[in-house]
């Protein structure tokens, strides 16, 4: 293994150490209020960033170990009903968010890196709400309970938009910094 590839692989390592940190803490900054958490939902934020720099396995092990751990830890998302979906949506999101990021990369190294953050990120969101809705499905069916349509609709997008808001804006302009910083992993491998 040559040293430039080591000395990324750690800087990924790092990284997502520290994203899993900072999906334990936000919610806490929020002050841990249900309804606040959901509607901002902060444990979003270090999954998308960590396919956004590190690529879409670092992305998806930060999106399925956040929400585990934390529920584990804080009792917040309550096991299985919350941390289940939530691991699953999360996954998608980081594994999403990095496999498009990557691929538009690779294909426009030349064009501007935003518009294909916003394109990441956008089906990322919906495609990991998705998988959020299905695995809530699962899990409270395991239950014995219904999850109905409106519910998930409620749940995962009309409830949600501020948090989609926020993330449209926050992810990209720490993104767009770790790379001008030289901090992120994927920008390194595609140079």
């Amino acid at each position: 293994m040559n040293r430039s590839r080591s000395n990324g692989d750690l800087l990924r390592l790092i990284l997502a150490g520290i994203l899993i940190a900072l999906a334990l803490v936000l919610p806490l900054l929020i002050g841990d209020v249900q309804v606040m958490n959901q509607g901002i939902s902060p444990m979003h934020i270090p999954a998308m960033i960590a396919g956004l720099t590190c690529g879409p396995l670092w992305g998806a092990v930060v999106g399925i170990v956040s929400p585990l751990l934390r529920g584990f830890i804080f009792g917040k998302p309550v096991f299985p009903v919350g941390s289940v979906p939530m691991a699953l949506e999360l996954a998608v999101y980081g594994a999403v968010c990095g496999a498009l990021y990557l691929l538009q990369r690779r294909r426009g190294k030349d064009r501007p890196h935003l518009p294909m953050i916003y394109l990441a990120m956008v089906v990322a969101m919906l495609l990991g709400r998705c998988a959020g809705g299905i695995g809530k499905v699962i899990v409270t069916g395991m239950q014995g309970n219904g999850y109905s349509f409106p519910t998930f609709i409620a749940a995962y997008f009309t409830g949600t938009w501020v948090g989609a808001i926020i993330h449209l804006v926050l992810v990209p302009a720490v993104v767009t910094a770790l790379e001008r910083a030289k901090l992120s992993p994927l920008d390194r491998d595609l140079k």
